[in-house]
């Protein structure tokens, strides 16, 4: 599958490169913060934590945005990429399930900064009905459609229980929301045309056990 592209670009990226540019894109928000007008490749490399050449040949999908000897502008680069993955533009998102995940979500600063507005929180519980959280009233969610069709929401967050995340991603892409990030720990199945990001933490930290054992049973040895 090809990764979307800006409506200025009739360029493919592969999905690889997609993933590795807001990386690169927090790496110079972080230069940009701490004053540096240019940087190098190499450093720009460094500071995302990958290498060089990677850096180099997924920016070329981009265009020639960097000057030999120079190197790169930093808040030019920033803004280009910024332009290329859509967060230029302000994208409201909904939550769907307020337990401790969902809450934690809702309050993460990082998303207003990133061009996404969570426009509404959600949640099949009665009891949280009378909640707010993060400044937003928890709401129902047989509200979905309405808000859904209120605010043109296209990006919808699932943190509820594995049981009950296949019947939110249908309601969601029901109402239109055509892309999905999930924190339950299931697959969804939705149709092709609607983009699905996996989150399970579960998963993340079995792999760094993996590689804890592998790293003790080597100084075993």
């Amino acid at each position: 599958m090809t990764a979307r592209t800006s409506p200025e670009s009739a360029r493919d990226i592969p999905e690889a490169t997609v993933a590795r540019l807001p990386v690169y894109l927090r790496a110079l928000v972080t230069l940009s913060e701490s004053g540096t007008v240019t940087c190098s490749s190499e450093e720009l490399a460094v500071a995302a934590g990958v290498n060089s050449a990677k850096l180099r040949k997924d920016l070329s999908y981009l265009g020639s945005y960097g000057t030999r000897g120079v190197g790169y502008d930093v808040d030019y680069l920033r803004y280009q990429i910024a332009r290329e993955i859509g967060v230029t533009q302000d994208w409201p998102v909904v939550i769907v399930g307020i337990g401790n995940l969902g809450q934690a979500l809702a309050n993460y600063s990082g998303f207003r900064s990133r061009g996404f507005r969570v426009v509404a929180l959600l949640d099949a519980n009665p009891e949280r009905h009378d909640e707010v959280v993060a400044g937003l009233d928890v709401r129902p969610f047989d509200h979905l459609e309405q808000i859904a069709r209120d605010h043109a929401v296209a990006i919808g967050v699932i943190a509820t229980p594995a049981v009950a995340a296949q019947d939110v991603a249908d309601r969601m892409v029901a109402c239109g929301i055509t892309s999905i990030l999930n924190f339950a720990p299931t697959v969804l199945n939705v149709p092709d045309q609607v983009d699905v990001r996996k989150v399970d933490l579960s998963i993340e930290l079995q792999i760094l056990a993996y590689h804890e054992q592998r790293k003790t049973h080597g100084a075993a040895t």
